[in-house]
Order: structure tokens, then C-alpha cells, then sequence
């Protein structure tokens, strides 16, 4: 799995939305906070208009919001953290061409605040080479079955619907579509996007971290001989699962996996790991008092 979208994300999307276009309603205004965007171009590249998020915002509603997307990541990644995310704008010639987001984090995002349904510029989507092609070589099989290669088979395309969260695999090389037709920017595509980071162990409910510890270890101890045999194996694999009053642990569920090896060998550790992690003989906790 190198791509889900949650729509309907956010609760505060439309106070953001509203605070946004409100900056901006006079053109002909001159307060400081019009001042804000970092024109930011790299031939051939990047080409976008950015400021940091949590600087454009007021205080108050930024942090409601960064709250709900930091617990959405440890909910739903395993991901303790987001980098300090950005705040987007493309207007008419903007873009980013193909790259990959190797060192930031496990998983990237893009919140849309754009009201895809109404816009009046085209380009905007957000696009991502299809992870099968990056196995091209081994997948001959597959796409020989085609009459031929076009754009639908070798890229994935992500429209920025209001008020959807994408979460990608930043390592699998993506894009965002040449904007053109508008130089409002309350006419362009306006998101939200980072990283989340630091995946670690999350506990919610009245239970500490020390309490699970051992079923934790128990799990990792398990996986421990199978990674660092197969030390190219890389990505993330999350899971969750729950504890009740007598310690009994049930409802293991796998969260993310972004695990990929670089051979046949690997492949078939790699679909070991998630039989490894599934307890057949769930393990007990002390009765939590």
C-alpha cells in the first residue's frame, strides 16, 4: 500500500478556507498580511507560492488543526509527528515536476483547502508514478498483455478534492500538474502538506507505554531475525491492537506497510513478516488494576 485518501478530513476545513480568502477579498489592500509567500522556482522543477502554515493561520485555529492531523497520523500510521507543513498555492504556470522525498518522513501528505469542484483553472492533480513500474523489468508479464504504455498505466492521477487528506509513499516518485487559467490566488489550488514522522509506539487509552512494552517486545524479538537477514528490505509496517482490563490482547490490525525488498529472496521474507507480527497464541498482559 503506497497510497490512500481520507475525504471529508477535516472539521475546521471551512473556517481555513474562509480565513484564507479573506486575506485576500482587497486586492488593493496593504496590510502585512498579504505579505506572506515565498515565490519558490527551480528551473525545470518546482514553481509554486509557500509559506509555512502555521505562520498564516491564526494561532487558535491552526493548532485545532494540527492536533487532528498528528493524532489522524498516530491512529492511523503509527506516526508520532508531522514535520511543520506547509501552506500551498498554485496559480497559472505553477507546478512541481517528478521527484522522490527520500529523508523527510515515512509517509507525505496533502490536505486540499481547494474547491476542486468549482475550480477554474485545469492541471492541479497530484500525480504519482505507479508503483508496478518501478519494478518494471520484473512486471514484463503483466504489461505484455497490454497493447501498449500510455499515461494511465505508468501514472496514477489524484484530483485535490476539498477537504481530502492524501497520505503517499514519498519514496515512489510523484508530481503535481501544471496549473493554468487563473492568477487570483483564491482561484488556485491551495493545500496543506508535509511529512509525518517518528514512527513509535502510541498508546491511548489509561494503559503507559511500559504496561504494552512486553507485547511489543514480543513482536519485534519475533522480527528481529528476519529483518537483519534481509538487511535491503525497507519501509514501515504499523499495526495496532488492543488491550482489555484482564491484559488479554486482541484485535490486531495492520495499520500501513511500505515494506519492499530488491530481491526474489527478500520478496518472499518480506511476506513472512506480516504472518510473524499476527499472534497465533495472543500474548497476555498483567491484569491492568
Amino acid at each position: 500500500m503506497h497510497l490512500f485518501t481520507q475525504p471529508t478530513f477535516s472539521k475546521h476545513a471551512k473556517a481555513l478556507r474562509t480565513q484564507f480568502e479573506e486575506r485576500f477579498a482587497n486586492p488593493h489592500g496593504n496590510d502585512a498580511g498579504r505579505f506572506v509567500w515565498d515565490y519558490w522556482h527551480i528551473p525545470k522543477q518546482y514553481t509554486v507560492l509557500r509559506t509555512p502554515a502555521y505562520h498564516f493561520f491564526k494561532d487558535a485555529l491552526y493548532r485545532k488543526f494540527h492536533e487532528e492531523l498528528v493524532l489522524w497520523g498516530r491512529r492511523n500510521l503509527g506516526c508520532h509527528d508531522v514535520s511543520p507543513p506547509w501552506l500551498s498555492c498554485y496559480v497559472d504556470g505553477c507546478r512541481q515536476e517528478f521527484h522522490a522525498d527520500l529523508p523527510h518522513g515515512p509517509w507525505a501528505f496533502v490536505f486540499s483547502l481547494t474547491p476542486w469542484k468549482t475550480r477554474r483553472f485545469t492541471g492541479g492533480e497530484t500525480l504519482m508514478l505507479q508503483p508496478k513500474m518501478l519494478q518494471f523489468w520484473n512486471n514484463l508479464d503483466e504489461f505484455s498483455s497490454l497493447p501498449g504504455l500510455e499515461e494511465e498505466q505508468i501514472i496514477r492521477e489524484i484530483p485535490a478534492h476539498f477537504n481530502q487528506l492524501t497520505v503517499f509513499d514519498p519514496r515512489v516518485p510523484h508530481a503535481v500538474r501544471r496549473v493554468e487559467g487563473v492568477h487570483d490566488p483564491r482561484e488556485g489550488r491551495l493545500v496543506i502538506h508535509g511529512w509525518f514522522v517518528q514512527p513509535r509506539p502510541f498508546v491511548e487509552g489509561p494503559l503507559k507505554v511500559a504496561a504494552v512494552q512486553t507485547a511489543i517486545n514480543s513482536m519485534t524479538e519475533q522480527l528481529a531475525p528476519l529483518l537483519t537477514q534481509n538487511p535491503s528490505i525497507r519501509g514501515l509496517l504499523s499495526a495496532r491492537f488492543h488491550v482489555s482490563g484482564s491484559g488479554q490482547v486482541s484485535q490486531l490490525k495492520f495499520l500501513s506497510n511500505t515494506l519492499i525488498a530488491t530481491d526474489s529472496a527478500q520478496l518472499i521474507a518480506l511476506k513472512q513478516i506480516p504472518l510473524i507480527v499476527k499472534p497465533r497464541a495472543q500474548p497476555l498482559l498483567r491484569p491492568f488494576k
